[in-house]
């Protein structure tokens, strides 16, 4: 559903009085506790803010991915794992639903889902494939009541408070892409073990580590799409996803600008405001630049995808590698304005500093990322991602 820029004006003040009230008072605690308020996720339910580009006949809001890609932005400002949890219906959990799944599945599921009624994740990432998706070792065999999965995923987001995991796994005795499927897995399924981890560097309040499968048997009506499409379904929610992330770094970008600024002009050294110092200017330049650059990358990723261009895939690449590069150049800059006081952990640049980094290896490595976008241009094979 196309959305006139006075309705997204309209919604993105919304979203921004939520998050001055219940957010910003709020993120550093909980970023060093590594855990989200349920009331918090409550509260955005209620606000249809998980609803993003879903349908509404499946729960959701039916936005544009562009208002949908700036409410992420926004929401990512005070806190981006915040930003997470609104992508994940339209993109790395639901968008395979929807594209692949059956009416049963999409009722199930995806409807839930969108209205934030439950919470979901993604099993792509493994210890030993990483960004390869193409290299999945869980493996997958056919039982005369089902499937039965065994292997392990590493780094699988909201593992405390997941009803269910979209996994992939490639059918026993074969390999590559068209030997994986996708799989719908409950999260109380027998033999299916999770182990979060702790103390990371980033990303802090979403519950991540590695889910382990013995001998996890689903039924039939698990499957997503048809035996050997697993690989097309990853790539239609990793696409969607890098667009989140791409917007989630623009709105961290910009966090760090605002609060440079802010502070270059309140700090005085020798008898003068920082901000007059002609390196922090400079600095204060560039970051402005990156970030507004980067969001129109985000915007033309989402424009793409809105249109249905065959570049789509291109422009995700291209717009998360650029701004999670941004992010972190842009909260490198942000913490050497701050000096000492950007170092302290109540301080936003502090946390922004410490995730941005995550931005650059999430969804796709900026080395895949960067591969991707080379053999496109060239036409050569590269490395799939």
């Amino acid at each position: 559903m196309a959305v006139n820029n006075e309705e997204r004006d309209h919604l993105v003040r919304s979203l921004r009085q939520f998050a001055e009230r219940e957010v910003k008072p709020r993120v550093a605690r909980y970023d060093a506790e590594e855990r989200i308020p349920p009331d918090l996720l409550t509260q955005m339910a209620g606000l249809d803010l998980f609803g993003g580009t879903v349908p509404l006949e499946w729960g959701g809001t039916a936005l544009d991915h562009l208002t949908y890609a700036t409410l992420i932005e926004e929401i990512s400002k005070y806190d981006h794992v915040l930003g997470v949890l609104m992508s994940m219906p339209s993109a790395l959990v639901g968008a395979g639903i929807l594209a692949f799944g059956t009416e049963e599945q999409k009722k199930r599921y995806l409807v839930p889902l969108a209205k934030g009624q439950t919470f979901g994740g993604a099993g792509v990432t493994e210890p030993q494939s990483g960004s390869d998706v193409a290299g999945t070792r869980t493996r997958y065999r056919q039982v005369s009541d089902g499937y039965v999965i065994n292997g392990r995923k590493a780094w699988i987001s909201n593992l405390d408070i997941a009803s269910f995991f979209v996994m992939f796994a490639v059918r026993e005795g074969e390999e590559g892409r068209t030997a994986m499927s996708a799989f719908v897995v409950p999260s109380d399924a027998p033999g299916l073990i999770r182990n979060p981890f702790r103390n990371k560097l980033g990303f802090r309040p979403i519950c991540t580590g590695e889910l382990a499968f013995d001998d996890v048997v689903v039924p039939p009506d698990a499957l997503i799409g048809q035996e050997g499409e697993g690989f097309q379904v990853a790539m239609i929610a990793v696409e969607r996803g890098r667009l989140s992330v791409a917007a989630r770094a623009v709105g961290l970008a910009q966090a760090c600008l605002d609060d440079s600024i802010a502070w270059a002009k309140e700090r005085t050294t020798f008898g003068r405001r920082i901000a007059s110092y002609q390196q922090v200017g400079a600095k204060l330049a560039d970051m402005a630049m990156q970030t507004r650059a980067a969001r129109l990358l985000v915007r033309e990723c989402a424009e793409a995808i809105d249109a249905g261009r065959s570049d789509a895939r291109l422009a995700a690449s291209i717009a998360k590698c650029y701004a999670s590069d941004v992010a972190q150049r842009v909260a490198t800059d942000a913490v050497q304005i701050h000096g000492a006081h950007g170092v302290a952990e109540e301080v936003r640049v502090s946390r922004c500093y410490r995730d941005a980094k995550v931005f650059q290896i999430v969804e796709g490595t900026n080395e895949v990322q960067r591969n991707i976008i080379a053999s496109t241009l060239t036409g050569l094979k590269g490395m799939p991602g």
